[in-house]
């Protein structure tokens, strides 16, 4: 089974209680309980972590890397301004970013991505439903090192 790591930042597990309005009700919990079981049945191997430490994030990039792993990475405010966030991710075989929110429906800030260019796809505003996206996507391509 293909190694997939989903990697949530800063205030991703807050999820259920931070701005339900904005990213729903379901729990940091549930959703990787959700994300392991769908990912099973696509024939994913998928792990999910949560950090709000930059550098604990860098290392779990580069853990993939050296893995040849996938990711779906929401790196949370880190997606707006972390070139270190962006070059770790940028040696994984390939990432989906995932934003939960419409970034580009809110504050100027959050429609700047550091990490867009060198993604295997971009996923914003579905909702907790894009991470689903994101690991279909990555089934589809068979080979993490070529997601397309």
């Amino acid at each position: 089974m293909q190694k997939v790591f989903v990697l949530n930042g800063p205030n991703l597990g807050r999820l259920g209680t931070r701005q339900p309005e904005v990213y729903g009700a379901t729990t940091h919990a549930s959703l990787a309980e959700h994300l392991v079981e769908t990912g099973r049945g696509m024939g994913l191997d998928v792990e999910v972590r949560q950090t709000d430490h930059e550098g604990e994030m860098i290392g779990w990039l580069h853990e993939a890397a050296d893995a040849g792993a996938s990711v779906v990475l929401n790196a949370g405010a880190w997606t707006h301004y972390s070139y270190a966030v962006a070059d770790a991710a940028a040696l994984v075989p390939a990432y989906v970013e995932v934003h939960i929110s419409n970034v580009h429906a809110r504050e100027e800030f959050r429609h700047h991505s550091v990490l867009s260019a060198k993604a295997a796809g971009i996923i914003v505003g579905c909702g907790v439903g894009g991470y689903d996206l994101a690991l279909a996507h990555l089934a589809a391509s068979g080979n993490p090192g070529e997601a397309g």
